[in-house]
């Protein structure tokens, strides 16, 4: 099923109930920017009235009376081993890893609460990204892509910004070979927003209030390791680092870092077992591509908090965002971003130590 997000006049005040609800958190960690709100004089001027903004950022569920009203800008991102190190993937508030071709993959960065000055390498859509955008109502940037996979983003209701459409906010970094080498400048593309974004965007996920209450931190087991394998060409593996109070990225057994030299980590790492087919679609070398089913049901497993617990997922279509339970229960992540790993049912696994 196919549905097309709302704009924020449309449905601002069931957004806004939905994050004020779904997003509570702890402390912001700083460095987000002033959000720009039009005046409520606009009102008195015909234009729609300014959005009340939630008491925290919807996509991290870190508290903030700074919540910019700004939709939500998903990227493209190679995670193939020429693309590393990546920048500003560690700025994220979500990441989605997903196989590609060859069992590489590539990540779904999802900006709103913090935005980089720059992300690279940028590279192509896929056909499973509908499914991880749609309910954002945002704006999905990369360089390019088969023309049903193109149609089928912008069929989502997801805004695309593409480099071979000549859309701005990308260049080539020269000390890296093509295709590697793409960057993006996340605010021209921010810039581009035609106004029928969702303003801010809808929580996908609930929060606890604070770090540690979480589901997997009030009912799972000490996990000192996630080690989730994704195809016979990548291993993620997550480290609970108690002095960081974060699950720290390794790409098999070398640490994942940015260009920076931040080490990629995140407060959640959420493992989903998902059925990956083989499209009709080739790529330019002849191999078929694969798509990750996100609409329908399966097991997973949440790591917050340096614990784990199982966990059930579900989406009911491409605009719903993706439900959580444990036991029939909704489940709570920890404040904070969040990487989700597509793993393949056949083939892929995850193992909490």
């Amino acid at each position: 099923m196919t549905a097309t997000p709302r704009p924020f006049r449309a449905r601002g005040a069931a957004v806004l109930a939905t994050a004020a609800l779904l997003a509570l958190g702890a402390c912001s960690s700083g460095g987000s920017p002033t959000p720009t709100v039009t005046p409520d004089t606009a009102a008195e001027k015909g234009a729609p009235p300014s959005p009340t903004m939630p008491s925290a950022w919807p996509l991290t569920g870190v508290r903030s009376d700074d919540v910019a009203a700004r939709p939500a800008l998903a990227v493209k991102i190679e995670n193939a081993p020429q693309a590393r190190p990546q920048t500003g993937l560690e700025d994220a508030d979500l990441v989605w890893e997903e196989v590609v071709e060859g069992g590489i993959t590539r990540f779904v960065a999802v900006y709103h609460s913090r935005i980089p000055k720059a992300v690279e390498p940028v590279r192509s859509v896929r056909p499973m990204d509908p499914d991880v955008v749609a309910p954002l109502g945002g704006l999905l940037a990369y360089s390019g892509g088969q023309t049903p996979f193109i149609d089928a983003v912008e069929k989502s209701g997801t805004q695309s910004v593409i480099m071979d459409r000549g859309d701005a906010g990308f260049s080539r970094d020269p000390g890296r070979a093509a295709p590697h080498n793409v960057v993006g400048d996340p605010k021209a593309f921010l810039d581009q927003d035609d106004d029928d974004r969702t303003v801010p965007p809808p929580a996908q996920f609930r929060y606890a209030g604070k770090a540690g209450e979480g589901t997997a931190g009030g009912d799972g087991k000490k996990a000192a390791t996630l080690d989730v394998t994704l195809s016979p060409a990548q291993r993620s593996v997550w480290d609970w680092s108690g002095k960081e109070k974060r699950w720290l990225r390794s790409e098999g057994s070398r640490e994942s870092v940015s260009s920076s030299g931040e080490r990629h980590a995140a407060a959640n790492v959420l493992a989903l077992s998902v059925d990956v087919v083989d499209t009709k679609y080739k790529d330019p070398a002849g191999a078929p591509v694969p798509k990750a089913e996100l609409i329908g049901k399966g097991k997973g497993v949440l790591a917050s908090s340096g614990r784990t617990v199982s966990v059930q997922w579900s989406k009911k279509d491409q605009a719903s965002p993706i439900e959580l339970t444990r036991d029939g229960e909704p489940v709570e992540l920890d404040p904070g971003s969040t990487w989700i790993e597509l793993v393949p049912q056949d083939g892929g696994s995850w193992k909490a130590s």
